[in-house]
């Protein structure tokens, strides 16, 4: 079965509409997750308690039929509990490689900063290399393959904060926030008889979303739009207030969403709007700035809006001009 960009967006919204079944006031963050899925990356979700970020996680795997598995990441969390352990089997009398919870298409790693780093880093070559490698054997791990973790950025007593090359191999990280008023009480009538969880049936299978992530990969980016890209990446190294700024792995994150982005409209080709659209969500997380943790999150999106503002946008003359190649 052949798939065009009027399939990926078609699955983009009809994925939207499912997780908006189930989570309301956060139409913004549902299309993020998607586009992310969409782009091939994984989502950290970093809120305060109860605003959903759990139920959100789950409802993105329920919409997408492929195997999940969830992760409830605890101080005693050994890093053979998420990749695997070999075990000796007695009938073969030789050792048999027992796949852990990473073995699936979307992974929950619940409260990720409550394990220790040893843990944590577990995931590092899984969400880089989309494969486990233990005992020098190579096991890869399921096509499409999404990590969707959580934290708290409060109460941080007994928790690891995730190092920056942990926190640089999420594409995204995004904050639901507290809903408003209307989608409050919306939320209070859906949950009073029943969990809408429980009856959100898969829109998509995992087969779909694997081709339609081979079609985002060739949505077009124009030169201009490469280099207006990179201008923001060494913008933010530069930055006198910016202390480590996006990695070129960023950059690569960063045009993928921006593909992602594009194609979840149906075009072919990204356009400068497509990447400032997404700076907030793909650059928050990584640059470290010269404030104290507790201040980062908000003096981070500031500067990026600084630096969005300070790196001109290439002006494009039609859609021919950006988009290259028809």
């Amino acid at each position: 079965m052949s798939f065009t960009l009027l399939d990926v967006q078609s699955a983009s919204q009809a994925l939207e509409e499912s997780l908006a079944t189930v989570v309301d006031g956060h139409s913004q963050v549902c299309h993020r997750m998607v586009t992310v899925l969409l782009a091939g990356g994984h989502v950290l979700l970093e809120d305060v308690p109860g605003v959903g970020k759990t139920v959100l996680a789950k409802s993105l795997a329920r919409a997408v039929d492929g195997t999940v598995n969830r992760i409830q990441f605890t101080p005693d969390l050994l890093p053979s509990d998420v990749t695997g352990v070999q075990i000796f089997d007695r009938q073969s009398k030789d050792l048999r490689f027992h796949e852990g919870p990473v073995f699936a298409n979307v992974v929950i790693a619940d409260e990720i900063n409550r394990a220790p780093a040893k843990t944590q880093s577990a995931l590092l070559e899984a969400m880089e290399e989309r494969q486990v490698s233990t005992d020098g054997t190579t096991y890869p791990l399921p096509t499409p393959f999404m990590v969707v973790a959580t934290q708290n950025p409060w109460d941080l007593d007994g928790t690891y904060p995730l190092p920056e090359a942990q926190r640089d191999r999420f594409m995204v990280r995004l904050s639901p926030g507290y809903p408003d008023a209307e989608a409050e009480a919306r939320m209070l009538t859906r949950h009073r008889v029943s969990d809408p969880l429980d009856v959100l049936r898969p829109v998509a299978d995992a087969a779909t979303i694997a081709h339609l992530q081979g079609l985002v990969t060739e949505v077009h980016v124009a030169e201009e739009v490469t280099d207006f890209l990179v201008r923001l990446g060494r913008a933010t190294r530069e930055h006198p207030e910016i202390r480590l700024g996006v990695s070129p792995r960023a950059l690569l994150q960063w045009m993928r969403m921006a593909q992602a982005e594009a194609a979840s409209t149906g075009r072919d080709y990204v356009t400068p709007s497509d990447i400032v659209d997404v700076a907030q969500a793909v650059a928050g997380h990584r640059v470290v700035l010269h404030v104290p943790d507790d201040a980062r999150g908000t003096a981070a999106a500031t500067i990026i809006e600084a630096v969005l503002a300070s790196v001109p946008a290439p002006s494009p003359s039609g859609r021919g001009a950006l988009a290259g190649r028809r």
